[in-house]
Order: C-alpha cells, then structure tokens, then sequence
C-alpha cells in the first residue's frame, strides 16, 4: 500500500478539477494545467478531494499510485500558490541580468549567453548574482532553473559557478605546505 497514495489530493476554494476524454484538467487564481491519465490508475473527483487508487492489483499499477498522486498535488500547488527556484552566483564578473523574456548571464565566457525563457515561466534577477525562476508548473520551473545551472555548475576549489539557494559545494583541499 502507498503511504502517499492513499491521501487525497484537497482541492482548495477557487480551483476546479475535471475529468474528460483521459485528461485532468486543473483551473486556478494563476491559471490552467492539465495532465494525461494513466489507465492503470482510477482518478475521482469527489466533492472537495481528488481520489487517487490503482485501477487492478498489478505490480506495474500500484508503483505508478503515489508518482500519480504527487502529480495530480503538484497540479493543484500549481494554480494556487506556484513554484519558484533560486539560483545563486558565485564568482568575480559572473553576474545575471532579465531583460523581457531573455536572461543575460555574464559566466566568463567570450561572450553572453542569452536564455530565452519559455511562455509561462517568469525569470527575476533581485541582484546581479540572484536568480528566480517561477511559474505554476513544476517540471518546467525545474527544466528551466537545471538549464540556466548547466551553464556553470559550482566547482569544487573555489566554488565558483551557479548553485541552487542551500546547495552545499563539497570543497576541495588546496596543497599542503
């Protein structure tokens, strides 16, 4: 039995949830998010929940229970209060900049790199060396945030890079004398 899985997903005052032709469809303050249904799991709008259960007995169904539910949590987080990342930047000249729907980051490269961010997301930049991406859906804050680290990610002498906010870089020793 999953632990997760057998919670039901709350649906808040102001967010409406439907089922049709395979798909949860999730309507909110921030917006709209819609996921494919599996057919190894039964999904029930009831009242104020969202019910969650594997369709048979299989192994396959009853692993996919809680990933499912998780997903359908995640919808609802979504339209409501939405998620964000913070990337942090660390290293002499390495600094961002948001322009419209572009970031700028300066990473000691010969030249810019310039980020094109997705419809939906929303890139700031508070300060030269803090970024935060946030939008309502999950995977592509996440996508979006791994992509713009990728670019330089910490190293472990002297910690230069970008790392996400609360990251811990494992440092290196330096030479002993």
């Amino acid at each position: 039995m999953s632990r997760i899985g057998k919670k039901a997903v709350a649906i808040p005052s102001g967010v409406t949830a439907t089922i049709d032709n395979g798909t949860l469809t999730v309507k909110g303050p921030k917006g709209t998010l819609s996921m494919g249904l599996s057919d190894l799991i039964d999904y029930k709008v009831e009242g104020e929940e969202i019910q969650v259960n594997p369709a048979n007995d299989t192994k396959q169904a009853r692993s996919f229970w809680g990933m499912q539910r998780t997903l359908v949590s995640n919808l609802v987080e979504g339209v409501t209060e939405g998620f964000s990342k913070t990337l942090e930047i660390s290293g002499v000249g390495y600094r961002a900049q948001a322009q419209g729907s572009k970031l700028k980051l300066q990473l000691g490269f010969s030249h810019d790199v310039d980020i094109v961010v997705p419809e939906g997301l929303e890139v700031k930049t508070p300060d030269q060396t803090t970024v935060i991406v946030s939008g309502i859906d999950k995977q592509a804050v996440g996508q979006l945030a791994a992509e713009i680290r990728r670019w330089r990610k910490p190293e472990p002498y002297k910690g230069k890079g970008i790392k996400y906010q609360g990251e811990y870089v494992f440092r290196k020793e330096g030479k002993k004398k």
